[in-house]
C-alpha cells in the first residue's frame, strides 16, 4: 500500500473519531439537564454515524462523520414534585442519556483515535527511514 495513502486513510479516521468524541461529550454534558418548563422535552441523546466515500485522487476509501441522529428511545422519568417541569404526578422527563454507555463509547472512540494516530506515526517513521536509506 502506498504510504501517503495510508496516512490519508488514517487522517480521515482521526477526523471522524474526533467528531464522534465531540458528540459524545455533548451527550455527557447534558445527561442530567432537565426540561426548562413543564411539557417541554429534555435533551435527546445524539448518535454519530459514519459514512465512507471513495477518494478518486488517492484511489482509497475514506471515512467521514455522517449525520448526527437523535436517539428516539424513551426518556428517563424522575420523581421530583418540586421541579417546575414536573407533570401533575410530580414526574419529570429526563434525557435519554446513560452516562455509563457514553463513557464506554468515549473510550472506544479514544482507542480508535489512538490507533489511527499510531498508524500515522509509524508510516512517518517508515518514510523517514526510506529517505535515510536513499541518502546513504
Amino acid at each position: 500500500m502506498d504510504l501517503i495513502k495510508s496516512i490519508a486513510v488514517a487522517a480521515s479516521g482521526l477526523r471522524s473519531q474526533s467528531g464522534r468524541m465531540r458528540v459524545i461529550s455533548e451527550n455527557i454534558a447534558n445527561a442530567d439537564s432537565g426540561p426548562e418548563r413543564a411539557g417541554a422535552e429534555p435533551y435527546r441523546r445524539k448518535v454519530p454515524t459514519f459514512q465512507r466515500h471513495f477518494d478518486r485522487t488517492l484511489d482509497a476509501q475514506l471515512v467521514a462523520l455522517g449525520k448526527v441522529q437523535r436517539d428516539q428511545s424513551a426518556f428517563r422519568v424522575k420523581h421530583d414534585p418540586g421541579n417546575p417541569a414536573a407533570d401533575a404526578k410530580g414526574d419529570v422527563q429526563m434525557p435519554n442519556v446513560n452516562s455509563l454507555v457514553e463513557m464506554v463509547d468515549m473510550r472506544e472512540a479514544q482507542r480508535s483515535y489512538e490507533a489511527n494516530l499510531n498508524l500515522i506515526s509509524s508510516t512517518r517513521r517508515m518514510i523517514q527511514r526510506t529517505i535515510d536509506i536513499l541518502r546513504a
